[in-house]
């Protein structure tokens, strides 16, 4: 497969796997139509180049097909990443599935200035955390043990729920 080739396949099934996307991904995440798009063509072109479409069913419907399962699979890590960052910074799911309505709305715009006041070894790794990183991926970037990097995560979830529990402590004797 040439790249003249796969850029003609691109340009035709275009409107195909865009059209599968905005119908399977979900409204809130909108946001990451470019990155499902990519994954969407890299997984074609990995696949044609190996042989992997067996030409049983149009190309437009398979790409369809890859697209609606890419779709499925962002809505996943998306929300995925989302439950982490709440039990991450409110100490549990998120407020709906449990009792957190505890936690004051005031509290809720001050957790990127928790994460600054961290230490700089646990600073990084939770925001990178925050944003739906896994350990691995964390080690990998930062070229660090994944061990490291676990401990890490766990010591940082700490330091930020002290933080947070201090501020709920002094809020309330005010």
């Amino acid at each position: 497969m040439t790249n003249e080739e796969f850029t003609a396949i691109v340009e035709e099934t275009k409107a195909v796997v865009i059209s599968a996307i905005r119908t399977h991904l979900f409204e809130h995440y909108r946001h990451a139509v470019d990155d499902v798009v990519q994954e969407v063509y890299l997984r074609a072109f990995r696949s044609l180049v190996k042989g992997g479409f067996e030409k049983r069913a149009k190309l437009s419907t398979w790409l369809y097909t890859i697209a609606r399962n890419e779709s499925i699979r962002m809505n996943y890590r998306l929300k995925r990443a989302e439950r982490k960052r709440d039990f991450l910074f409110f100490g549990g799911p998120p407020a709906g599935e449990t009792a957190d309505e505890e936690l004051p709305v005031e509290l809720l715009g001050g957790i990127p200035e928790k994460i600054g006041q961290l230490p700089l070894r646990y600073r990084t790794i939770m925001l990178l955390y925050s944003e739906g990183m896994q350990g691995g991926e964390i080690a990998e970037k930062l070229s660090l043990p994944q061990g490291t990097v676990k401990s890490r995560i766990h010591k940082g979830k700490e330091l930020l729920r002290a933080a947070f529990s201090k501020e709920l402590g002094e809020g309330r004797n005010e």
